[in-house]
């Protein structure tokens, strides 16, 4: 018995361990053995355009002990061949309670 209860314990922290560092204007839903959301990074688009070019850039991580990339806007906006940003959004994917996570991030413009 206090080896399931240890278990479920365990399990807990790692469901709450898994958006600990998630930061969002927008902070939708997040699934511990499977999630995969696209959000928007601004819910102050003010009748923004989306613009006629888009640009990414991602990050991954595997086991919550490597993570590489960069997502920010600027690489973003770079790779698209973007001078003006109007909007931004992002796709994030969780496996496995962090065993494999990737974030990108998508901006618009001209």
């Amino acid at each position: 018995m206090k080896k399931i209860l240890l278990a479920l314990a365990l399990l807990g922290v790692l469901c709450l361990t898994g958006c600990a560092g998630y930061m969002s204007p927008v902070v939708p839903p997040f699934g511990c053995i499977y999630s995969d959301i696209k959000a928007p990074l601004s819910h102050e688009v003010n009748g923004a355009k989306v613009g006629s070019k888009v640009g990414t850039a991602e990050a991954t991580s595997v086991l919550g002990i490597i993570a590489l990339g960069d997502c920010s806007i600027n690489t973003a906006a770079k790779n698209g061949g973007i001078e003006t940003v109007t909007f931004a959004d992002y796709d994030y994917t969780n496996i496995l309670f962090g065993f494999f996570q990737s974030y990108k991030t998508r901006v618009y413009g001209d």
